[in-house]
C-alpha cells in the first residue's frame, strides 16, 4: 500500500503534465487512443465513485454555518460559466457542435481537482468541498436545463437523456461512495490514499480518447478552441473572485469561489458530449481538462505565497482536501 500511495502522490503532484501527456498521446496515436472512447462514461463513473468515497456528512455542515457563502458560490458556478461558454463560443464564431461543447463545460459541476487547488492556494477548503459536493448533486437537474436553454437553438438537446446520463454517471456513483464511506469508514480510510491514482488515470485516458477521436479537428481548429477554453477558464477565475468580493466574503472564501467557478468537471462534459452529440462536441471538454489543471497550478502557486488577509479563521482550513 505504501508503494501505491507513493505513486498516487507522484501523479497528484504532476497531474497537469500527465493530462497534457494524455492529449499528446491522443494526437500522436489517434487510432489507438480513440479505442478508449466507448469507456469514457464508465471511467467517469469510477472517478465519481471515488469522489463519493472522499465525502462525509460533516462536509455539508458549512451550509448551515455559512449558507450565504455556499449559495453565492454555487449560483456563480451555474451562471457565470454557462453564460461565458455560450458568449465566448459565439464571439469566436465556433460551429454548433463546439458551441454545445463550450456550454456543456460551463454547465458542469465543480472539477474533481478543485479542492486540492484551493488547499494549495490557502483558500477555504471546507467551502470548496461543500461547493463541489452540492454542485455535483444538483448537476442532474441543472446541467440539462442550462444546456437546453443556451445550446438548444444550436443543436437538438434532450434534457431528459442528459438527466439520465448524469444520474447514472455522477449522482448514483457519488451517493454510493458516500454511503459506503458511512457504512465502512475504516476500510475506506485505508484506500483513500490510492484514489488520486484512479482519478488521474481516468482523466488522462478520457483526454487521450477525446483528442484521438478528434485529432484532425484539433490540428485544424485546435488553436481557436484552445483560445476559447483559455478565455473561458481565465474569465471564470476572475469573475468568481469578483463575486466573492462583491458579496463581501473573506479572502480565503474568495479564493475558494474563484477556483470552484473557474475549474469545471470537464471530464463529465466530454463524456456527455461523446454520448449525446458528436465527438467534436467533446473537444472543448478535453482541452479544458488539460488547461484548467495547468492554470489551477499557477493560481495556487501565486496565492500560496500570499497569506489571506483577515482574522485567523479566514485562513485556509487546517484539514487537507480529501478529493
Amino acid at each position: 500500500m505504501t508503494v501505491i500511495k507513493n505513486i498516487a502522490d507522484f501523479v497528484g503532484r504532476w497531474f497537469a503534465l500527465l493530462v497534457l501527456a494524455g492529449g499528446i498521446i491522443g494526437l500522436l496515436a489517434p487510432e489507438q487512443a480513440s479505442l478508449a472512447a466507448p469507456y469514457i462514461s464508465p471511467l467517469l463513473g469510477v472517478i465519481m465513485f471515488g469522489m463519493g468515497l472522499t465525502m462525509r456528512p460533516v462536509d455539508f455542515a458549512i451550509v448551515a454555518r455559512h449558507p450565504g457563502a455556499v449559495i453565492f458560490g454555487v449560483l456563480a458556478q451555474y451562471t457565470v460559466m454557462p453564460l461565458l461558454g455560450w458568449a465566448i463560443a459565439h464571439a469566436l464564431g465556433l460551429p454548433p457542435l463546439l458551441v454545445v461543447g463550450m456550454v456543456l463545460v460551463g454547465s458542469s459541476p465543480g472539477g474533481t481537482a478543485s479542492n486540492v487547488i484551493v488547499y494549495l492556494a490557502r483558500g477555504d477548503v471546507a467551502l470548496s468541498v461543500a461547493m463541489t459536493s452540492i454542485s455535483t448533486l444538483l448537476a442532474p437537474v441543472v446541467t440539462p436545463l442550462l444546456v437546453l436553454g443556451l445550446a438548444g437553438s444550436s443543436l437538438p438537446v434532450s434534457a431528459g437523456d442528459l438527466f439520465l446520463s448524469i444520474l447514472q454517471v455522477v449522482l448514483v456513483p457519488v451517493v454510493a461512495g458516500l454511503l459506503l464511506r458511512m457504512a465502512a469508514g475504516r476500510f475506506v480510510e485505508g484506500v483513500l490514499p490510492a484514489l488520486p491514482l484512479v482519478s488521474v488515470t481516468g482523466i488522462v485516458v478520457v483526454v487521450a480518447a477525446v483528442v484521438g477521436a478528434n485529432a484532425d479537428a484539433v490540428l485544424s481548429t485546435g488553436l481557436l478552441v484552445a483560445l476559447a477554453v483559455v478565455l473561458h477558464n481565465s474569465c471564470g477565475l476572475v469573475l468568481g473572485y469578483l463575486v466573492g468580493l462583491v458579496t463581501k466574503l473573506p479572502e480565503s472564501a474568495r479564493r475558494a469561489v474563484s477556483v470552484e467557478v473557474g475549474m469545471q468537471n470537464s471530464g463529465l462534459a466530454a463524456a456527455l458530449a461523446t454520448a449525446h452529440f458528436a465527438p467534436l462536441a467533446a473537444l472543448p471538454g478535453a482541452l479544458f481538462s488539460v488547461w484548467h489543471n495547468m492554470s489551477g497550478a499557477l493560481v495556487a502557486t501565486y496565492w500560496a505565497r500570499r497569506a489571506p488577509k483577515g482574522a485567523p479563521e479566514e485562513s485556509s482550513s487546517e484539514e487537507a482536501p480529501r478529493s
